[in-house]
């Protein structure tokens, strides 16, 4: 799940090209002191040129979640933010926010024994922080959620958990289980490439009441009316290295059953920062139409 930076450098240079000089965008970044997690939590924020321009204005916001082994600066330390100027320059996007917080190996919920209050932390120190320090479109309307891998399930599992809060939410590669718990308490003592992390953060064994109520197939059949006003999308290589392929087939069964209209892409490629860099523009390009900023 690690993105090589410096390949992702070079792969996004070769993709996007060089930026226009007249682009004026810039990165944000700081810690904020967290109460409910007792310490510092980093974060970096990509803000468009148009934020700065000289008639004060509010602009959307997309929260972005970074993969295992990733952190806050991954994307714009490797010069992401080159492939999302180079977007707006060609008016396939509009001017939004993009907020990265560091996750570390939470999967970006509460652990079950309580030490890791993660979810309560984004919900309720987090984002007032944020959108009380930034010039946002207040509400709903203007937030939205994205991630990768592990960020994928966290965003999926936050804007299904909580609809009321997400106007859209999209995913790639989202580390979707379709194991049960059951198989999964025999699985982590065999071998299971995310055992470790799945019990500090569920159990072990799992913690079957916690694993259910963060379960996204469970949030989708439970809070479908509300799921049919959110936009959402989510895309996987159909050779994922960790077999989260099956989980977004299973994602994509359940909200078709549930008649919550959706875009699922399943694209060829593995788990890897190639695949994820040829599908970025996509997701970038989906958040700008569900903020109403491009067609």
């Amino acid at each position: 799940m690690r993105w090589k930076v410096c390949c992702f450098a070079i792969l996004l240079f070769c993709i996007s090209g060089a930026v226009s000089s007249a682009a004026q965008s810039r990165i944000d970044c700081g810690a904020m002191n967290s109460r409910i997690l007792k310490r510092s939590v980093r974060y970096c924020v990509y803000i468009p040129e148009g934020y700065d321009s000289s008639v004060p204005r509010r602009c959307p916001l997309l929260y972005l979640l970074h993969g295992l082994g990733d952190n806050e600066q991954t994307l714009f330390n490797s010069g992401g933010w080159t492939l999302i100027d180079d977007l707006r320059h060609q008016r396939k996007i509009g001017d939004f926010l993009i907020v990265a917080p560091e996750g570390w190996r939470s999967f970006y919920v509460n652990s079950a024994d309580g030490s890791l209050r993660y979810s309560d932390f984004f919900l309720h120190e987090f984002m007032p922080y944020v959108e009380g320090r930034y010039r946002v479109v207040p509400g709903r309307s203007g937030r939205a959620i994205t991630g990768i891998s592990m960020g994928g399930y966290g965003a999926l599992r936050f804007a299904f958990a909580y609809p009321q809060l997400f106007s859209a939410v999209s995913a790639q590669s989202a580390a979707l289980i379709t194991e049960t718990s059951q198989q999964l308490d025999a699985a982590m003592h065999s071998g299971y490439p995310l055992a470790n992390v799945i019990a500090e953060v569920f159990g072990d064994p799992i913690n079957v009441r916690h694993w259910d109520a963060n379960d996204p197939f469970l949030l989708a059949k439970k809070n479908a009316a509300e799921l049919r006003r959110l936009a959402i999308y989510f895309n996987c290589g159909q050779q994922d290295n960790y077999g989260f392929e099956k989980g977004a087939a299973k994602l994509n069964e359940e909200l078709d059953s549930e008649h919550v209209p959706h875009e699922y892409r399943p694209y060829p490629g593995d788990h890897s920062i190639s695949y994820f860099i040829s599908h970025f523009d996509e997701v970038m390009e989906f958040h700008s139409r569900a903020f109403h900023l491009t067609k």
